[in-house]
């Protein structure tokens, strides 16, 4: 399920951009709802708040107290929500540079005035890519019960120590997995990094990388210094050039 969360206080330009929606979801086999707000009040923040499917939020940048940056920093911040999409919408240029500069991990900055339609259907289809890449899971068997999490909630795995299991600390968690770490890393997608022998990162979680400390910083503020020798420059390039 995808979760369109628009904010705009013109109606008019909220029915407009649900039409969007709709006509360029027509073309996709894609359960997805659209959920209007025309302010970032209670009712908004309680669907933030909300642990329901994978969400892709159109905010207006101006909206009485609270902008469209702020609650896109509520979003990331104070809700820890890395994985939902959000597009900032505006008729001001002027604040581009501020949004695209907040390390808040906007998609982008569509302006009302400039070819608007089609750029938010190309944004909208670089989302859906984010969500069919994301909504893969990792399933196994633990104490005869099936488990299953996914892919996108992965911050790292590890392997226990003196033992052929491993421990998966997802950003609401950590679970056992009765697995070595060369079982799961090979269940495993493109997104995960082996960085050493007891540890296996995922790439979209690397906040940054401390080559001389030999430091990775994830994005939830958690570090790692299992990085073997062999790893450092990889993991260094890897990090210049997709962060």
């Amino acid at each position: 399920m995808i979760n369109f969360i628009i904010c705009d206080d013109n109606k008019e330009f909220l029915i407009r951009e649900k039409k969007i929606i709709d006509n360029l979801m027509m073309k996709y086999d894609i359960e997805y709802e659209c959920k209007m707000f025309t302010n970032y009040g209670n009712d908004f923040q309680n669907f933030m708040k909300e642990e329901k499917g994978f969400k892709i939020y159109l905010l207006d940048i101006q909206i009485d107290e609270i902008s469209g940056l702020d609650a896109a920093r509520i979003i990331r911040e104070e809700y820890d929500d890395w994985t939902s999409v959000i597009i900032l919408v505006t008729a001001y240029n002027e604040f581009k540079y501020e949004a695209l500069t907040n390390r808040l991990y906007l998609l982008d900055f569509i302006n009302k005035l400039n070819n608007y339609e089609e750029n938010l259907k190309e944004d909208i289809h670089r989302a859906l890519k984010n969500y069919n890449n994301r909504e893969k899971t990792l399933k196994f068997e633990y104490n005869h019960v099936l488990k299953t999490v996914e892919y996108r909630h992965i911050v790292y795995i590890e392997k226990e120590l003196d033992s052929k299991r491993c421990i998966i600390n997802t950003i609401y968690g950590n679970m056992i997995i009765p697995k070595t770490l060369t079982e799961v890393y090979k269940m495993l997608d493109e997104r995960f990094i082996k960085t050493s022998r007891s540890m296996i990162i995922n790439s979209d979680y690397i906040e940054q990388y401390n080559y001389k400390e030999n430091k990775i910083t994830f994005i939830n503020g958690e570090t790692t210094y299992q990085i073997s020798r062999g790893m450092k420059k990889g993991i260094k390039d890897y990090v210049e050039h997709n962060k």
